[in-house]
């Protein structure tokens, strides 16, 4: 995985926690507790998105397309 070197402003306090971290062996890394933290934060945000575009699907269609693809395939289907 390539990485690119940045330069970031944190707020003193939540550095101070950080270092606590990274004393403790929790993280190896500043750099690496920030890595994962971000990668996490833009995993929920992936999560939420998914959630919200779920959330316009029309429930009663999507299941009459299911259940029309089981029943048509159904037959085909190795009995276990």
């Amino acid at each position: 995985m390539s990485t690119d070197k940045i330069a970031i402003t944190i707020e003193r306090a939540t550095l101070g926690k950080l270092d606590e971290l990274v004393k403790k062996k929790v993280y190896p890394s500043r750099s690496r507790a920030i890595q994962e933290a971000v990668q996490e934060k833009l995993d929920r945000i992936n999560r939420t998105r998914l959630a919200r575009e779920c959330a316009k699907l029309d429930k009663a269609f999507e299941r009459s397309l299911a259940e029309e693809g089981l029943s048509e395939e159904l037959s085909e289907w190795p009995e276990y």
